[in-house]
């Protein structure tokens, strides 16, 4: 889980996953990236049970597996700025 956490674009997936469930498409145009890399991406963030996915006809849909990974991201967002600011 924590090699999911230690890349910064997978943290901004997770950001952004937050606000509710969304689709690859919808990720990969909002953080200027291909599908194939925020499914990449993505798919990591599933194999450690950070995330659940559902298909909807052509479209897979992504969220956070619960509150407790929100609660993960947000002490790890933190985390990133203090160590930012202490540079």
């Amino acid at each position: 889980m924590f090699k999911a956490l230690a890349d910064p674009d997978r943290l901004r997936l997770l950001a952004r996953l937050a606000d509710g469930e969304t689709c690859v498409t919808e990720l990969a145009a909002l953080e200027d990236q291909k599908v194939t890399t925020v499914s990449a991406r993505l798919k990591l963030l599933l194999t450690a049970r950070l995330v659940s996915r559902r298909r909807e006809a052509k479209h897979m849909y992504y969220r956070l597996t619960d509150d407790h990974v929100l609660q993960i991201v947000i002490t790890a967002l933190e985390h990133s700025a203090e160590d930012a600011l202490s540079r």
